[in-house]
């Protein structure tokens, strides 16, 4: 990103670019709305990627109203037309992920002019949420499962091809007993891991970011998940965060087991082995609000994925 761009997005507090939404008025324009927008997005501690992808949303909705639209002339039928055209009509795919993302953007840039004072009401309180479902994920099964963990258990131990690693063995066996995210994975350091039972130790999951804590957690592990960590540190001496490598180091790693143990290519992925822990959990009548808890997922969030469980555990059976 270059110099411009960046004080484009952050100007500092303050500034005539910074400006306040106490200067805004119901007559502004979207696209005039945007700086300020932008600078409550940053005191509001959103990430920079967040940030750049809100402001490309509104973006986008001044110019499928058009450039000049009042904001106070925003009502909630232009916002369910918009999200429509973006299904239906606009000509480029929208995934479900996108339009969650952008009815989010919404909700979160009307409440603000109005909270601010700049609307009496928010046009996008009741926007309707057209149901647009993701397919369902691609989960290894058990047999499966068994294969790979058979491979990377080997793999603790030297041999003519490999020296000991114990890194593979570490990373499936965290990704099936706890369904963590990469990003949260990434930011594990050694003392995240509670051994003050060693009949069941505790994996805190942590968020530098405040707003973000909710999502805050503690997962059980097996106690024989300590022995292969202590062979990992002892190989690695990780000095900060648990995994020294990339985040796509470590998908190599889960592709290369997979390989080995002559899965499909792609099976072995973080966001499948999130599935498998959380099908597990769900095929032995864990409790929902449990698993929900332990994928870090709002009850919103839940509701799909509790579906989704629901119809792949249907086809285990069919």
């Amino acid at each position: 990103m270059n110099e411009n761009r960046q004080r484009s997005l952050f100007p500092e507090p303050g500034s005539d670019e910074a400006g306040s939404s106490r200067s805004l008025t119901a007559e502004a324009s979207i696209l005039a709305t945007m700086g300020q927008f932008e600078v409550h997005m940053r005191d509001e501690g959103f990430a920079l990627n967040t940030v750049k992808a809100f402001a490309s949303d509104v973006r986008l909705l001044g110019k499928y109203l058009g450039i000049g639209q009042p904001i106070g002339e925003v009502s909630t039928k232009n916002l369910n037309d918009f999200l429509n055209w973006l299904l239906y009509e606009r000509g480029v795919p929208c995934s479900p992920k996108s339009y969650a993302r952008r009815v989010t953007t919404l909700k979160v840039f009307f409440k603000w002019l109005q909270e601010s004072g700049v609307l009496p009401v928010d046009p996008a309180t009741a926007v309707i949420q057209h149901s647009v479902k993701s397919p369902l994920p691609v989960v290894p099964n058990e047999g499966e499962l068994e294969r790979a963990l058979v491979v990377s258990n080997a793999w603790r131990q030297a041999d003519e091809q490999r020296k000991a690693d114990a890194r593979p063995h570490l990373l499936l066996t965290l990704l099936l007993q706890t369904g963590i995210k990469k990003s949260e994975a990434m930011n594990m350091v050694p003392n995240h891991v509670d051994r003050s039972d060693p009949q069941q130790p505790m994996l805190f999951i942590r968020y530098a970011n405040p707003r973000l804590r909710y999502k805050e957690r503690k997962l059980p592990l097996e106690a024989s998940w300590l022995v292969v960590l202590d062979e990992y540190l002892e190989q690695y001496q990780p000095p900060d965060t648990l995994f020294t490598c990339t985040p796509r180091n470590l998908e190599y790693i889960l592709r290369d087991v997979g390989d080995a143990a002559g899965l499909n290519r792609g099976l072995l992925s973080f966001e499948n082995l999130r599935w498998a822990s959380a099908l597990r959990d769900y095929r032995q009548r864990v409790e929902q609000d449990d698993i929900r808890q332990k994928l870090g997922l709002s009850k919103i969030t839940w509701r799909e994925t509790k579906a989704k469980l629901e119809k792949l555990l249907a086809q285990e059976g069919s």
